[in-house]
C-alpha cells in the first residue's frame, strides 16, 4: 500500500477515488399518459409528478438484473478530498438518460474488522469490498436523499472499495452518494493506482482557493484568476469560458501556466468576452498530476446604465436591433431578425433548425423555444424557406403539448413558468392550424385550442387572485413573458385583455425593485449567476426598456417579443422606480399559494431593502431568497443573507451555498429594518448562516457582532446574535462573513446618511436578543418602540402586530418623506 493520502475519524466522509468516464445511455422507456397533479397551485420546490416512463423502465430493469463487478474500466479522473464531502456528479439532460460511473479507493483499518457507515446516495449504489458485493442499496427516487447504514469488512492491510454509482437523469439530476463513517475508528485511504503525481496536494490546495478577482470585470479590466498562497511549482492551467444560457457556448480556451511564487494569473482582457455571468472551467496541471474546477466570473463592460431614448417606441426599436445583432443563438434572435427585416441573415436558419431538433426531440424547455416559433411563423412564414416552413409545421403538429398526451420525454410540465408557455404553445398551435390533426393528442387544433383556453383560464384565476411562487425572479420573470407577452399579442380576447393585465402587474413588482437600472429584491426562485450578477440577468434588459436607462445584453428568452409586440407597461411606474431625494417607497403585498411570502419593501434613491416574511421558518429553503439589499452606487453593489444548502461554494444544488437556504428563517420587516431568526436544528449539514456582501461600489467595516456597508449615500448594518467572522481565504474572501451556532438571529439596519461615525454610534446602541430556547429575537431602537419576532407569531413592534391589515397579491404601496 502507498502512503495515505487521508484518515477518517468518526464523522468524516469517505470522498478519495478514482473515476471511471460517465457512463449515458438514452432510456426513454415506454410512451405513455403521465400522472397530471396540476391543480394551479405553485409552491416553491420539488413537485411530486409520479413516475415517468424513464423511471418505470429503470425501475423495471434493477428489478431483475444482476450488475457484475467490473475492474477494467479507464481511470479518467479522480476525486479528491476538497470543497464537496460528497462524491457529486449534479448535472442536466435535456433528455431521459440513465447515468453509472465506477468509483475505487483503498482503505485500511487498525484490524480486521467491520466498520458502520451511512451511505446517502441519490440514484443507486452496489459497493464491493475485495471483490465481494457488500452492500446494493437502489431507491432510485428522482432527486431525492435516500439514507441506509453499510457495513464493509475492511482489512488491516488494506481493502480495495468500488462503488457503481448510478441515477436516471430527469433533466435536472442532483447525482451524488456519500458514504460516513460512523464507527470511533481511524481509518487510512489511499489511491495506490492512481497516477496522481507529487503535486496532487499543491493543485488541490490551489483549485480550493480558486476565483477571479473582484466582483465584475469591466471593458478595461483584465480577468484574472486569483489564488491566497503562491504556487509552490509552474502550474499549467487550462481555461474555458463558457456562456452560462442554455446554448453554454464556448467563448475562450486559454493554456496558460502559473508561475512558482505567482498568487494571480491573468486571462484575458474584459473587452475579450461578451458581457455575462460566465462559467470557467479550470484544469491544473503539473507533471502527472491534474485537478479539476468550475468557478464563475461577471464581465460587464460598462457600468454606468446607459440612458435611452424618452421614446417607449424608440427604445424598443434600439432593443429589436440589439437582439438581432448581438443575440444569443436562440429562437428569441430568430424572431428579432424576422422583425427587424433581416430575413436573408445567415443566422436565422441554424437557428431555427436547432430551435426544431429540440422541439422534435422533445427536450427539456422545449415549450420556452415552441411559443416564439409560433410568434414567427404566425407572423412571417412567407418570409421562411420553404423546407424549414414545412418542417415547423411537422414538428408542431407532432409535439407534445400536455401530460395527457403520450410521451416518454423529460419535459417539465408543471411549475409556474413551463405549465404557461406550453399553454400557450398549445393554445397558438391550434389557432394556427384549425382543422389539421395534432398527432401526439389524435385533436383537431380547434379542440386542441378549446382545451389550452380552458387551462389558461384556470392558470390566471390562481395567478391574479394568489401572485406568482416565483415573485421577482430575474430567472424566470423573462419566461413568464415568452408566454404573457404571446398571449396579449396573438391570442383572442379576453385571454389578450388577462396577459396585458398581468405584464402590468409584473412591471409593477420589477419598477419597485429596480434600483439605478438593476432589477433586485426578495425571489421566488433564484441562482447564483441572478444574485451576483443583477445587471447581467435576462431580467434587467426589460427594466432598461420600460424605464430608460440601465443595460441590453444577449438574453432573448422574450425580450424582442417585448420589443417587436403591441404591449406598453403602465406610464405611472416612475416614481417607484427612482424615489426623489428624501422619499421612501414601502411596499407589502402577497405572492404565491399559501401564501408563499409576504413581501416588504423600503427603498430609497441610494438602497433598498425586501424582504419575504411568509416564508415556512425552519423548512427547506429550495431556491426562496428571503433578504435583499441592493445599493445604488455601483451595479453590482448587493448583499444578503442565508444558510447555505450544500458545502460548496460554487455547487450548483437547489439551494446552493448563496442561493436559497438550507433551513428557512423566520422574518419581519418594519421600515428601515428586518429581523431573521434561524433556527438550524441538529440536521443541518452546515452549523452557520453568512452574509454574502459584494466589494464593488461597497466600503466594509466589521466590528465584532456588526458588520457595517457603506455605499454612496447609504449606510446598511447587519448585526448578530454572535461574533462575525471575516472570510480571508477561497472563493468567499473578502465577500462572507459567518456567523457560527444552530441558533441565531441577525438584525438589518438602514441608514441614508454619509455620516459613518454618527451611524456606528447608532447601531452600537441598538441592542439585539435571542432568547435561550430561540424563540425570540428583539431589538431595541433608542428612541423607537421595540421589534420582537417570534418564531411562531411574528413580528410586533411596541408589543403590536406590524402587519395587520389585509393583503393582497396586487402590491400596496406608499410614498412618503424619510423622517
Amino acid at each position: 500500500m502507498s502512503a495515505p493520502l487521508l484518515t477518517l475519524f468518526k464523522g468524516d466522509s469517505l470522498n478519495a477515488w478514482e473515476l471511471s468516464p460517465v457512463e449515458a445511455e438514452y432510456f426513454p422507456g415506454e410512451p405513455a399518459i403521465a400522472h397530471d397533479p396540476q391543480n394551479y397551485r405553485y409552491i416553491n420546490g420539488f413537485v411530486d409528478v409520479g413516475d415517468l416512463p424513464c423511471r418505470v423502465a429503470t425501475w423495471r430493469d434493477v428489478a431483475t438484473r444482476q450488475v457484475q463487478l467490473r475492474t477494467d474500466w479507464p481511470v479518467e479522473g479522480l476525486y479528491l478530498p476538497g470543497s464537496n464531502r460528497r462524491v457529486e456528479f449534479t448535472q442536466f439532460r435535456y433528455r431521459p438518460t440513465r447515468l453509472a460511473r465506477w468509483c475505487r479507493s483503498w482503505v485500511s483499518a487498525p484490524a480486521d474488522r467491520y466498520c458502520s457507515f451511512r451511505l446517502s446516495t441519490r440514484g443507486g449504489v452496489h459497493i464491493w469490498v475485495d471483490g465481494q458485493l457488500a452492500g446494493r442499496f437502489e431507491p432510485f427516487t428522482r432527486n431525492s436523499t435516500e439514507d441506509t447504514i453499510m457495513h464493509l469488512p475492511l482489512k488491516a492491510g488494506g481493502s480495495e472499495i468500488i462503488v457503481l454509482t448510478e441515477d436516471m437523469a430527469e433533466r435536472d439530476v442532483q447525482w451524488f452518494f456519500e458514504l460516513v463513517l460512523l464507527d470511533d475508528v481511524a481509518l487510512d485511504v489511499s489511491l495506490p493506482g492512481a497516477r496522481m503525481g507529487q503535486q496532487v496536494e499543491a493543485l488541490k490546495t490551489l483549485a480550493s482557493q480558486a476565483r477571479c478577482k473582484g466582483d465584475l470585470v469591466d471593458r478595461n479590466g483584465q480577468v484574472v484568476l486569483e489564488f491566497d498562497t503562491p504556487a509552490t511549482i509552474d502550474v499549467d492551467v487550462h481555461v474555458l469560458v463558457t456562456a452560462t444560457s442554455h446554448t453554454q457556448a464556448v467563448l475562450l480556451d486559454r493554456q496558460l501556466t502559473l508561475k512558482a511564487g505567482m498568487t494571480a494569473l491573468p486571462l484575458c482582457m474584459g473587452h475579450e468576452l461578451p458581457d455575462g455571468y460566465h462559467t470557467l472551467p479550470l484544469t491544473l496541471i503539473a507533471g502527472e498530476s491534474r485537478v479539476e474546477r468550475s468557478i464563475g466570473c461577471a464581465v460587464l463592460h460598462e457600468v454606468v446604465p446607459q440612458p435611452l431614448a424618452a421614446d417607449l417606441a424608440a427604445r424598443k426599436r434600439v432593443a429589436l436591433e440589439h437582439a438581432a445583432l448581438h443575440g444569443e443563438m436562440r429562437m428569441g434572435t430568430a424572431v428579432a431578425l424576422l422583425e427587424a427585416g433581416r430575413a436573408d441573415d445567415p443566422r436565422l436558419r441554424p437557428i431555427i433548425e436547432e430551435t426544431l431538433v429540440a422541439i422534435e426531440e422533445r427536450r427539456d424547455c422545449a415549450d420556452f423555444i415552441s411559443v416564439p416559433l409560433l410568434w414567427a411563423y404566425q407572423r412571417h412564414a412567407a418570409d421562411l424557406p420553404d423546407d424549414l416552413r414545412l418542417r415547423v409545421e411537422t414538428a408542431l403538429l407532432e409535439f407534445r403539448y400536455w401530460v395527457d398526451e403520450k410521451g416518454n420525454d423529460v419535459m417539465w410540465f408543471w411549475s409556474e413558468n413551463h405549465a404557461l408557455c406550453f399553454h400557450v404553445s398549445q393554445l397558438l398551435a391550434g389557432l394556427t392550424w384549425p382543422d389539421r390533426l395534432f398527432t401526439a393528442s389524435g385533436r383537431s387544433g380547434h379542440e386542441q385550442a378549446d382545451l389550452a383556453t380552458e387551462r389558461l383560464g384556470r392558470w390566471f384565476d390562481a395567478v391574479e387572485e394568489e401572485g406568482l411562487a416565483e415573485w421577482n425572479s430575474s430567472a424566470y420573470y423573462p419566461v413568464d413573458f415568452i408566454g404573457l407577452l404571446a398571449l396579449a399579442e396573438l391570442a383572442p380576447e379576453p385571454l389578450a385583455q388577462r396577459a396585458w393585465a398581468l405584464c402590468d402587474r409584473i412591471f409593477t413588482m420589477v419598477a419597485l425593485h429596480t434600483l439605478n437600472g438593476v432589477p433586485a429584491g426578495s425571489m421566488g426562485r433564484a441562482y447564483d449567476k441572478e444574485l451576483r450578477a443583477g445587471p447581467l440577468t435576462e431580467l434587467a434588459p426589460f427594466a432598461t426598456i420600460a424605464f430608460g436607462r440601465g443595460w441590453l445584453n444577449s438574453g432573448v428568452a422574450s425580450l424582442p417579443l417585448f420589443a417587436a409586440g403591441r404591449y406598453q407597461p403602465p406610464a405611472a411606474l416612475d416614481q417607484y422606480v427612482e424615489p426623489r431625494a428624501g422619499e421612501v417607497v414601502s411596499a407589502r403585498y402577497l405572492q404565491g399559494y399559501g401564501p408563499a411570502s409576504l413581501l416588504t419593501l423600503y427603498k430609497t434613491r441610494h438602497v433598498q431593502l425586501s424582504s419575504n416574511s411568509g416564508a415556512k421558518a425552519g423548512g427547506y429553503g429550495h431556491q426562496q431568497h428571503v433578504i435583499d439589499l441592493r445599493f445604488a452606487a455601483h451595479p453590482m453593489a448587493r448583499s444578503w443573507i442565508n444558510h447555505p444548502g450544500e458545502d460548496d461554494p460554487w455547487g450548483q444544488q437547489r439551494p446552493s451555498y448563496w442561493a436559497g437556504n438550507g433551513s428557512l428563517p423566520r422574518v419581519g420587516h418594519e421600515g428601515n429594518v428586518a429581523l431573521a431568526l434561524y433556527r438550524l436544528g441538529e440536521s443541518a449539514r452546515l452549523d452557520f448562516t453568512h452574509v454574502y456582501a459584494a466589494r464593488s461600489g461597497i466600503v466594509h467595516h466589521l466590528r465584532g457582532d456588526t458588520l457595517i456597508l457603506q455605499s454612496g449615500e447609504a449606510l446598511v448594518a447587519y448585526k448578530a446574535t454572535g461574533p462575525l467572522e471575516a472570510i480571508v481565504t477561497g472563493p468567499g474572501a473578502g465577500l462572507e462573513y459567518r456567523c457560527h451556532g444552530r441558533q441565531q438571529g441577525w438584525a438589518v439596519i438602514v441608514g441614508e446618511t454619509t455620516d459613518l461615525d454618527a451611524f456606528v454610534a447608532h447601531v452600537a446602541g441598538c441592542q439585539l436578543q435571542l432568547d435561550p430556547q430561540a424563540t425570540q429575537l428583539s431589538l431595541s431602537v433608542p428612541g423607537k418602540p421595540q421589534l420582537v419576532l417570534d418564531w411562531s407569531a411574528g413580528l410586533t413592534s411596541g408589543g403590536q402586530p406590524v402587519v395587520s391589515e389585509t393583503l393582497s397579491a396586487m402590491p400596496r404601496v406608499s410614498i412618503s418623506r424619510r423622517s
